[in-house]
């Protein structure tokens, strides 16, 4: 039922907001693709067809995660896999009856701009965005 085609997005929670984008983008060679306003504490990166998300643990997208990266707080975020366009009522039936709570699928921004989503929790608890996607840019 759900076709892989590619990691869209990762997100990284810090403490170290600016000093992680510089690092990104200067280290790595990412490029500034979007930034919120200071108070959400949202920038996303441009890595090849893919982003990188880095949230401020101080700001109000942040704050959502808890603790900041450390011994008692994870850095990453969720990730976000690209999948094949689908029904979303079926996508969604299909998790139900496979035991999987679900959101709806809502319009949100990722690597090939907007797009709907939903969110997902694998058996460790790590949070996957599911992003329907209508062609295979990859092909």
């Amino acid at each position: 039922m759900i076709k892989p085609i590619a990691i869209d997005h990762l997100v990284l929670r810090t403490a170290r907001y600016r000093e992680l984008i510089d690092f990104y983008c200067d280290v790595i060679g990412c490029r500034l693709e979007r930034e919120t306003s200071a108070e959400f504490g949202l920038t996303q990166l441009r890595a090849g067809n893919a982003l990188i998300d880095i949230v401020d643990v101080n700001g109000k997208l942040g704050r959502t995660g808890g603790a900041a990266p450390g011994p008692t707080g994870n850095n990453l975020d969720h990730f976000c896999l690209q999948i094949e366009a689908c029904d979303e009522a079926e996508l969604i039936a299909y998790l139900q009856s496979l035991g999987i709570d679900c959101d709806e699928f809502h319009e949100r921004y990722g690597a090939q701009g907007m797009g709907r989503s939903l969110y997902i929790r694998d058996i460790d608890g790590n949070t996957v965005e599911l992003r329907s996607v209508k062609t295979n840019f990859l092909a």
